[in-house]
């Protein structure tokens, strides 16, 4: 069975105040035209269809065109909910939906309750399990308090329970939305910090023939069997080196995969440029990036008059400007922004607390410093959710 992984489509996200709506309309068209010319059997989607609990009406034309599409070619397609869609929205019509072919998986209880599909040499079990928030779904596993492993391996029980009591040699696929050990993420991925932990474990997994991830943006390879597509398109500058794809699986009669990437339209280049004003707009390596969307870092020991004219005159789509000035031995201060940066929230707040009081928290003080930032984070979730 041949499949096409994806996901991360953040349908309705802007990238620095650009539209990208007519960059995610090429990615869908890409998508159909990869699924008819590549003789896909079934496409995956892992997750974060669109960009916000309720996404702008644009965006949801675009996800009603793309599923237009996708049934009129025949071919099914397995999607679930990430942390940025409305589960609940998301999934509302999925039973008249599916009888098109394409299987919405947005409720925490249906882990185990697989879309089945058949090839040449038998079934293909795929298991949507959405992303699971653990505030909101450990009483659904039965589970008094609960982590992101804790979750995923209850939910992973569910769908181990089902493959064992189906056919023998009936192959499985799982559909996740998560943050797995040995992911490396990007500026544009919203945080699922639970507890001071984020990532789980691949070895919750175990048991599977297939499992395609989502949530970060970077295609990235945990193992042969465990994978990232990442998103179609940039959202930050962070992904400037990403090689933006679609996996192409092979999974054959005995399970095992053959992976191809299959690339996507790139609307734009990006470049992250650093220097001092002057000598950028001067250096002739840098003709290169003068039709990329560019993030400028200036290092000039005082900041410049009238700097993103001068360089939007030189290049046209600069659309970051950043300013790290040069520190002399008068001036070896690091700046407010450059003491943060790489620190989350609970670091900052622990600082501030080292700052004022002369000694950073006990452990017991951490531990409550840590629920108030998990309780805030959840009632977010809970919030958006309830839109």
């Amino acid at each position: 069975m041949r499949l096409l992984h994806t996901s991360d489509w953040h349908l309705g996200r802007a990238f620095h105040r650009v539209n990208m709506l007519d960059a995610q309309a090429a990615f869908i068209g890409h998508l159909v035209s990869t699924v008819r010319e590549r003789g896909v059997d079934a496409v995956v989607v892992s997750g974060d269809v669109y960009d916000r609990a309720v996404p702008p009406l644009a965006a949801v034309e675009l996800y009603d065109d793309a599923l237009h599409r996708l049934a009129a070619l025949g071919v099914p397609t397995v999607m679930i909910s990430g942390n940025h869609d409305s589960a609940r929205r998301l999934g509302v019509g999925a039973g008249l939906i599916g009888r098109a072919g394409i299987h919405l998986r947005t409720e925490p209880g249906r882990c185990g309750d697989p879309v089945v599909l058949a090839d040449a040499h038998g079934d293909v079990a795929f298991y949507g399990l959405p992303y699971l928030e653990p505030a909101l779904v450990k009483d659904e596993f039965g589970l008094v308090k609960a982590g992101h492993e804790h979750v995923l391996a209850a939910a992973m029980e569910r769908v181990r329970a089902d493959l064992a009591g189906r056919a023998p040699g009936t192959r499985s696929v799982v559909l996740a939305h998560a943050f797995v050990t040995g992911g490396t993420p990007s500026d544009s991925e919203r945080d699922i910090t639970v507890g001071g932990v984020a990532a789980v474990p691949s070895g919750v997994f175990d048991g599977v023939d297939y499992v395609a991830l989502g949530h970060l943006h970077g295609s990235q390879v945990i193992s042969e069997r465990v994978r990232y597509s990442g998103s179609p398109l940039p959202y930050s500058f962070s992904e400037a080196d990403h090689r933006k794809s679609m996996w192409l699986l092979d999974l054959d009669a005995d399970g095992a995969v053959a992976a191809e990437r299959v690339d996507c339209p790139v609307p734009r280049p990006l470049a992250r440029i650093r220097g001092d004003l002057d000598d950028l707009l001067a250096d002739p390596d840098l003709t290169r990036h003068e039709e990329s969307w560019v993030e400028a870092t200036l290092t000039d020991a005082i900041r410049p008059d009238d700097p993103m004219a001068r360089l939007a005159a030189r290049f046209p789509h600069t659309l970051s400007l950043l300013f790290e000035p040069r520190r002399t031995d008068t001036q070896p201060d690091a700046s407010y922004a450059e003491r943060l940066q790489g620190r989350d929230d609970h670091e900052i707040a622990e600082d501030f607390v080292t700052h004022v009081r002369g000694a950073g928290p006990d452990d017991e003080e951490r531990a409550v410093l840590r629920a108030a930032f998990d309780a805030v984070r959840t009632s977010d979730v809970v919030r958006e959710v309830a839109r």
